[in-house]
């Protein structure tokens, strides 16, 4: 019988499926109602069969035995491992703090009951939680600078408008149903980047910039717009806070500078600027270029953009549609949660501030940076760690004991999206291995003899009451799979109540009222960039797709000046590690630029590029990453 499936990836699309078992096997297919996503899967998402049927999931709990990290475990029924599970975080308690123990989760599954259930034990422990940095951090911090808030335009709204601008996000990729959504509604598509990605190739302009002068770009456009006249005056005079401060701002910066630093012509900039401004143009702010020291600076001067030219919220970034707070539970706490920077837990482990390490949604051993760091922490310190995940990832590989998670199509959950404003029904359509995170946290919540009653709500309970307080309907929300979330009148939640080009709030944090240019060297000459790959999703899909793509992609300038020839064995190195891989030239890099995909399984690989990035933070912007201000040098071997 076919059941209502959605994807619980980290992806803007969060496709609705309609999904059924056929002779044993799973079968995927869209949902052909749903405005957004039907007409077809990405390619990720047309291979879930293969991943629901992996031979390699987990399908009874491990105890470690060997070393940590060795892979020695023995097998276990799930009585002994959450008995061991609960007597562990009850001591860890007892004698350290209940600060002591940390949850880890992230949005490896974005599940609404699947991704916070399990907080509400730790809330009522009152544990230790995380103050995430990983991923948009900077982002929201920057577009609060200047907004108030990080949720931008409905993209449905793009049928109303002409032209698009893909800065930073290669969407062909990472958002594909929304870049055919734009490509139906026949907007004008241009893309801002560092690399020539296939969104570039793709678009209708290509404008490639040097890394961290995004910011430079942006604000060369709104100095041409201001200067030329082209602004939208009646809007910026009735809803700009500091706009003739940021005119002079502006004025004193040179259009030669701006050439000249981003590698983009004044001529090239002036056309950005009178078209974008001619079109009303809107921005799809990506995330990845803001996962560096630049990236909150060029996030507010982004942001600009579309307010000169008369848009209230003239950007794509988030759409956190729902109110998910019930289903956390962090209600039940007795005192105030202290927040461990995500990026920073190697760091904390070794001062010795965790000592119990619960770990679900997430794989840190490979998606973090400066994974020689984070490894030694784990081998070196005296800590217990447990994972709830459907492999045995790396992250599993260095835990005393490893819970078998299962999938979402084993399950009941609905699951909203950071890009559009459905919410999606998620029905169980069998049943093979493992167990849900909200199935766990009961469990280990009777093992420890706790009594509350928000510790073992049904799933189908706690969805009812989130749809309830959201104001959706269950009822519709079986018929069709899926419910549109209303928009509510928005304002700008900014201290002048108006949007910000002298901003306030950064002020108040110790930064310029206006987006700053600085230039980043590191000790070694070329800069590495990070980018997803088409086919997975950070390290999700890595064992079920096999090996991918672990080339180093190098301009031809500077593999000439280092005697590399196409498909040379090369080594990439700086102080954090080195790896070995193949290279391929390719002039889809700028010179001083080379690319490693990101995040892939080091038990498959051997290594993956987080054995060189950065695990320096932008403490200023809430402590976000900083992966993409990573340098490297490569010799052939």
């Amino acid at each position: 019988m076919p059941m209502f499936s959605v994807c619980m990836r980290d992806c803007y699309d969060t496709c609705s499926m309609v999904s059924e078992l056929k002779d044993g096997r799973l079968r995927v297919r869209d949902n052909p109602e749903h405005p957004i996503t039907a007409g077809f899967l990405c390619p990720k998402g047309a291979l879930l069969p293969k991943w629901f049927h992996a031979k390699d999931r987990l399908k009874n709990p491990l105890i470690r035995e060997g070393e940590r990290g060795s892979g020695e475990f023995r097998e276990t029924d799930w009585e002994e491992a959450i008995d061991l599970v609960a007597r562990r975080l009850k001591e860890t308690i007892e004698r350290y703090g209940s600060e002591s123990v940390l949850v880890y989760q992230y949005a490896g599954d974005r599940g609404v009951v699947n991704y916070a259930f399990p907080l509400r034990l730790f809330h009522h422990l009152n544990t230790s939680l995380l103050d995430y940095g990983i991923c948009d951090r900077a982002g929201q911090e920057a577009l609060r600078d200047v907004y108030g808030t990080a949720i931008g335009i409905d993209p449905e709204d793009l049928k109303n408008q002409r032209l698009i601008v893909y800065w930073g996000i290669n969407a062909f990729w990472t958002n594909l149903h929304g870049f055919t959504f734009a490509r139906k509604h026949n907007l004008e598509i241009w893309t801002v980047d560092v690399v020539r990605t296939e969104t570039a190739k793709r678009s209708d302009r290509f404008f490639q910039i040097r890394p961290d002068t995004d910011v430079l770009f942006a604000l060369g456009a709104a100095k041409v717009m201001i200067e030329k006249g082209l602004y939208d005056k009646a809007f910026v005079r009735e809803n700009v806070y500091g706009f003739e401060e940021f005119r002079n701002y502006v004025k004193r910066l040179s259009l030669d500078y701006v050439s000249r630093e981003t590698g983009i012509s004044i001529g090239e900039i002036e056309a950005f600027a009178r078209d974008f401004a001619e079109k009303k143009g809107v921005i799809h702010i990506g995330y990845g270029f803001q996962r560096s020291l630049a990236g909150g600076g060029a996030v507010r001067a982004i942001a600009i953009l579309p307010a000169l030219v008369g848009h209230r919220f003239g950007f794509i970034y988030d759409m956190k549609t729902i109110d998910k707070s019930y289903v956390e539970g962090a209600f039940l706490r007795t005192k105030p949660a202290k927040r461990i920077p995500q990026m920073k837990l190697a760091e904390y482990i070794e001062r010795g501030k965790i000592k119990f390490l619960y770990i679900y949604n997430s794989n840190p051993l490979a998606s973090l940076p400066n994974q020689n760091r984070l490894r030694k922490a784990l081998v070196e310190n005296d800590l217990f760690v447990v994972t709830h995940d459907i492999f045995l990832t790396d992250t599993a590989l260095y835990s005393d004991v490893v819970l078998p998670a299962n999938t979402f199509f084993e399950r009941l959950d609905i699951a909203d999206s950071y890009y559009h404003r459905y919410v999606a029904l998620n029905e169980p359509v069998a049943r093979l291995y493992g167990k849900s995170n909200s199935e766990v946290t009961r469990l280990l919540a009777k093992a420890l003899g706790i009594e509350n009653p928000y510790l073992y709500e049904s799933d189908e309970d706690v969805i009812r009451k989130v749809l309830e307080r959201n104001g959706l309907s269950w009822e519709e929300l079986k018929a069709k799979g899926f419910v549109k979330v209303p928009e509510k009148p928005r304002k700008w939640e900014t201290p002048s109540g108006k949007i910000e080009f002298y901003s306030r709030r950064a002020v108040e944090r110790g930064l310029s009222p206006f987006p700053e240019y600085r230039k980043f060297e590191g000790k070694y000459p070329l800069r590495l960039l990070t980018p997803t790959h088409r086919m997975t999703i950070t390290s999700q899909y890595h064992n079920t797709h096999g090996m991918i793509d672990p080339s180093l992609y190098i301009n031809p300038a500077d593999a000439r000046e280092r005697g590399i020839k196409d498909e040379d064995t090369v080594e990439v190195f700086n102080d954090y590690g080195r790896v070995r891989t193949t290279a391929r030239i390719s002039d889809d890099l700028p010179q001083g630029v080379v690319l490693l995909y990101k995040a892939f399984w080091v038990r498959l690989l051997g290594w993956n590029a987080n054995f060189l990035t950065a695990d320096e933070t932008v403490e200023k912007y809430g402590n976000a990453s900083a992966y993409h201000s990573t340098w490297v040098d490569v010799r052939r071997i």
